[in-house]
């Protein structure tokens, strides 16, 4: 089962087990920490809300009529109260009828069942109404949606097609899929997609005129200045630049598990690695930024992307210095502190950033 649906019938189970009671102040804080967890949980909990409130409407409907009966095309009115004489006979009175006076009959109550079987059968209801609404979305199309994430915040995002989504920090994302495409214009940042395999819908991820094409793997793209970064872990993936001023495509490039593509205006460099390296490039869901012999320059910028309080250089004798390691992109003041004690680095330390001269 995708998470999707498993989001569906937790959902589900929430709203049965409130119903059925008993329910604490406990309980109710543990439904709202759930709740807080991902918009797609408060998404699916209110869908299902809305639908069990529709439901007793219905119910209400029906008061009133034998068991298992339904009123017949065009007989509502015989269970509304008679007009007035002179209401009929004037047959330029549109208003609706005064609802307050319908009057619904009490009904022969069967003998209640146990809590827990209610909850049960609410639960299997529920459920049977997400499933109606899923397919309602596969067969009828169209969906649309944002997902942003605030500067030192990794967020994971569920899309309607299945897919999953980890936004970097200070990332967005804008989400369209019909039944030709599933597209996500990367705005800027970086995220992680685990794609929900459908070969008949391409999954499209654009930034700054190139896209990265799929059906169903796992990669990463990053927004870069004047182009994008695509990291495959999982799959294949197709990387097409945007076509020419003569309106032809431009040659794309198939990036098996390992690749590591940059395109930009300069064309695309594509380079092979072991799984286990290509990993590291994604240390940042786990809240770390792994060095390998890169320019302090460099690693200063990735602290940058994560932290508001920003690492600046002074000279470039700093920004020349060469770095490597795994750190918490969290800490940047434990980062600046080994630097002082393996580099010849001293630190001016500022409320919104610190500043690094040569020693």
């Amino acid at each position: 089962m995708d998470d999707s649906r498993k989001i569906e019938r937790d959902a589900a189970a929430w709203l049965a087990r409130r119903d059925a009671g008993p329910w604490s102040a406990g309980d109710e804080r543990t439904l709202q920490a759930w709740l807080q967890e991902c918009t797609a949980h408060r998404v699916a909990f209110l869908r299902l809300l809305s639908a069990w409130t529709e439901a007793g409407r219905l119910q209400a409907l029906g008061a009133g009529l034998p068991p298992g009966r339904v009123p017949a095309h065009g007989q509502w009115s015989r269970w509304l109260p008679a007009r007035p004489p002179s209401a009929r006979a004037d047959s330029r009175n549109t208003r609706p009828p005064d609802m307050s006076a319908v009057a619904f009959a009490p009904r022969t109550r069967p003998a209640p069942r146990p809590r827990w079987l209610r909850a049960v059968a609410a639960c299997a209801a529920l459920v049977v109404v997400a499933g109606l609404g899923w397919t309602g979305w596969q067969l009828g199309g169209r969906h649309q949606a944002t997902y942003a994430s605030a500067l030192g915040q990794v967020r994971e995002v569920a899309l309607a097609d299945g897919s999953h989504a980890t936004l970097s920090s200070d990332s967005e994302l804008a989400v369209r899929m019909d039944r030709g495409e599933r597209h996500v214009a990367l705005v800027r940042g970086e995220a992680f997609f685990e794609v929900a395999h459908d070969a008949g819908r391409p999954f499209v991820v654009e930034a700054a005129g190139h896209r990265a094409v799929a059906v169903g793997t796992h990669y990463a793209v990053r927004r870069n200045a004047d182009g994008m970064r695509v990291l495959v872990t999982e799959g294949r993936v197709r990387l097409e630049g945007e076509p020419g001023t003569d309106g032809r495509a431009a040659p794309s490039a198939l990036l098996p598990a390992g690749s590591l593509a940059t395109a930009g205006r300069d064309g695309v460099l594509v380079r092979s690695l072991p799984l286990a390296e290509a990993q590291r490039y994604l240390g940042w869901r786990d809240g770390f930024l792994a060095f390998d012999d890169v320019s302090l320059a460099q690693a200063a910028g990735e602290f940058n992307r994560f932290n508001a309080r920003r690492l600046e250089l002074a000279d470039p004798a700093v920004a020349r210095l060469r770095v490597g390691g795994n750190f918490r992109w969290s800490n940047l003041e434990g980062f600046v502190g080994l630097l002082e004690q393996g580099f010849p680095v001293r630190a001016e330390r500022h409320e919104d950033r610190i500043v690094l001269h040569s020693r």
